[in-house]
């Protein structure tokens, strides 16, 4: 208790003294900008009273508004441009506080006019000279005068140690670190309510999530959890594991000052892996709070089915799946090794769960009714597609048999095996296509909303629930591992365009989010045929997400690691959105999830347009096939030399 009063006090000192400073610059500034406004004739010209009393007023209007415009938050010790602005701020609205004032009890007789401007000018650079003054004799350099607060991730340190004082100080003094300590939290109750380096002991391990409520009101939220200590406990590890999941945090590890591991993966008391770039920090947001009661319920104790289960999607899905306790688990995939490695996963991480590895095609009609005959599910999860925009360009038909006829076949099995829901993974590119892949899955889309009318109608019919979201990061095929791969080899890093925006995700985040989506189309009654759209949040420049890799690894853009422009590749936008103009949305009780109200379709009419579809698909006649696929979504608008191309096919 003594430590914490010393450290008040000694907090106090130091903004007293700032604050008194500050007071004593305003006081000086009134005379000041007179003096170089008249020179000499200030004595003369200006009367005595209205000198001193014109002082006396703006040290009071400087008092308040110096006080409740936060000039004090920041340390003259890591003075920026942020506290630049902060002091502009305050100063301007000072000015106009006093002469309003001044302006009421004067009329402002005998004051030249020039003189608010001139108070303005020198105040400013009262206040902010000696701060940038002490900045530049405590860092011996300039460097960091021109620091501008570019976006940190916010992070909250446990355990007050040793490495979390040298890490806060690192963080500190580097004005391209991609990470900024919000607070800590120790197991040691003698330490709550000290600071290291001006970042505050908070609480101890069961304050975390008053701790988290505390800075979130601030504007301070933590979006990693970073335990500083080395010999931490298994179960300790695993309760703060919990702790981070249940407020939006994901968890690291600290083994050296500025090397994280991915938090997602952290199940157990494994050590962080040095050279890894944490995904969820590219996205500067926290993670959702989600309804894990309504997720169980949807799939504990139920029979479920993945297609595409040994791809990115289609893994996560799995291991979430079986974290919630199904009766049974089938994964499907075309990919012999893709399979066995996550049925291996699965066998080692939940030994429990009964499982069974399918390895199937989802163009095979008849292999896909063999399954689905023994295994009998009562959920699938459709996440079998291509996806790689440039190639299925150059192999439009391939997209067409697997992302459009594949989801048919699937979702025909599902109707003629009695499966009760259905859910298919769908993607942003299927909204206004410029791309074959795009065009197929808003095919895949169409003719799951048709079914799900017809099925509606049924007292016990099969629920099609499409669920539509953007890119996910660290997917395969997406930037993330190709910037980490040229990262590695030292760059530079290859980017389409500088304009070129994308929606992204996390994988974990996409995946909770597509469970907690099906438990809402599937439970609750709505319209047939509306597709749920995962709020994704601000799309993201793929050249900024490129520049904070390179800050994650610890270099610098454009000096350390180059960026170099490559153009638009066959079939990508600039941008991607992630509803039609004839979607409008509705909330719904989630917040990140949204519907979008369904386009009619008939389902008779596609069918026989799919038939004729598969055929050209079947016999490689791409400009056929290029054609139906224009025919058949309007809004598919493909590039013009790809056109050429497959016309000649």
């Amino acid at each position: 208790m003594a430590g914490f009063t010393r450290q008040l006090i000694r907090r106090f000192s130091r903004t007293s003294v700032a604050y008194a400073h500050d007071l004593l610059m305003a006081a000086a500034s009134f005379p000041l900008a007179l003096y170089l406004r008249l020179g000499d004739e200030m004595w003369t010209y200006i009367p005595a009273e209205l000198l001193l009393g014109g002082t006396l007023l703006f040290i009071a209007v400087s008092a308040v508004v110096f006080s409740t415009m936060g000039l004090y938050r920041g340390i003259w010790r890591y003075a920026s441009m942020d506290d630049l602005w902060a002091i502009v701020r305050a100063v301007s609205v000072a000015v106009v506080v006093f002469v309003a004032i001044l302006f009421l009890m004067t009329r402002l007789q005998g004051l030249p006019r020039s003189t608010p401007a001139i108070i303005w000018m020198v105040l400013v650079f009262l206040l902010g000279g000696p701060r940038f003054v002490y900045r530049v004799f405590k860092d011996r350099h300039l460097g960091n005068l021109l620091e501008s607060g570019t976006p940190r991730v916010p992070v909250l340190l446990v355990g007050a140690s040793d490495a979390a004082e040298m890490f806060i100080r690192d963080m500190n003094r580097d004005s391209a670190a991609p990470y900024r300590v919000v607070g800590m939290v120790d197991t040691k109750d003698n330490r709550i309510g000290r600071r290291i380096h001006d970042v505050d002991v908070l609480g101890d391990l069961d304050a975390i999530p008053d701790v988290v409520a505390k800075l979130e009101r601030r504007g301070r939220r933590p979006q990693r959890l970073i335990v500083t200590k080395t010999n931490i406990e298994p179960d300790m590890l695993r309760r703060l594991l919990d702790q981070a999941e249940q407020h939006g945090m994901t968890l690291g590890q600290l083994p050296r000052l500025t090397e994280f591991k991915s938090g997602p993966a952290l199940d157990g008391p494994q050590r962080l892996e040095p050279t890894a770039v944490p995904i969820e920090d590219l996205l500067g947001r926290p993670r959702r709070v989600l309804d894990r009661d309504a997720m169980g319920a949807l799939v504990a104790g139920r029979r479920v089915l993945v297609t595409g289960a040994g791809g990115t999607i289609g893994g996560e899905l799995v291991r979430q799946i079986a974290a919630f306790g199904p009766s049974h688990l089938a994964l499907i995939d075309n990919g012999e090794y893709a399979l066995y490695t996550i049925d291996l996963e699965l066998s080692q991480a939940f030994p429990q769960v009964g499982r069974e590895a399918i390895l199937a095609d989802v163009r095979d009609r008849a292999r896909l009714d063999q399954a689905m005959a023994g295994i009998k599910p009562e959920l699938v999860f459709h996440a079998a597609a291509l996806k790689h925009v440039p190639i299925v360009e150059a192999h439009p038909e391939e997209g067409v048999l697997t992302n459009t006829m594949g989801t048919r076949n699937v979702a025909d099995a599902c109707r003629r095996h009695g499966v009760a829901a259905m859910v298919m993974i769908s993607t942003d590119k299927a909204v206004d296509p410029t791309s074959v892949m795009g065009a197929t899955k808003r095919l895949a889309e169409g003719y799951c909303q048709a079914l799900d009318r017809i099925e509606r109608a049924k007292p016990n019919g099969t629920r099609f629930v499409t669920v539509r979201f953007g890119n996910v990061l660290g997917s395969s095929g997406s930037v993330v591992p190709l910037f980490q791969r040229q990262l590695a080899q030292g760059g530079p890093l290859t980017v389409t365009h500088p304009d070129a925006v994308r929606y992204f995700m996390t994988v974990r985040e996409a995946v909770e989010l597509v469970l907690e989506a099906s438990a809402l189309g599937v439970n609750e009654p709505a319209d047939p045929g509306r597709i749920l759209v995962l709020d994704m949040g601000e799309p993201v420049r793929v050249v900024d997400l490129a520049k904070q890799m390179i800050r994650l690894a610890g270099l610098k853009p454009d000096r350390d690691v180059k960026i170099v422009y490559t153009g638009l590749r066959p079939g990508e936008k600039l941008s991607e959105t992630l509803l039609h103009a004839s979607e409008p949305l509705q909330p719904t009780r989630y917040a990140g999830i949204l519907f979008a109200m369904p386009r009619a379709t008939d389902h008779q009419v596609l069918a026989r347009a799919l038939d004729e579809l598969a055929e050209c698909a079947q016999s490689r006649r791409g400009g056929r096939t290029l054609d139906m696929l224009q025919l058949l979504v309007p809004e598919y608008r493909p590039d013009g030399d790809r056109v050429r191309l497959a016309a000649t096919r």
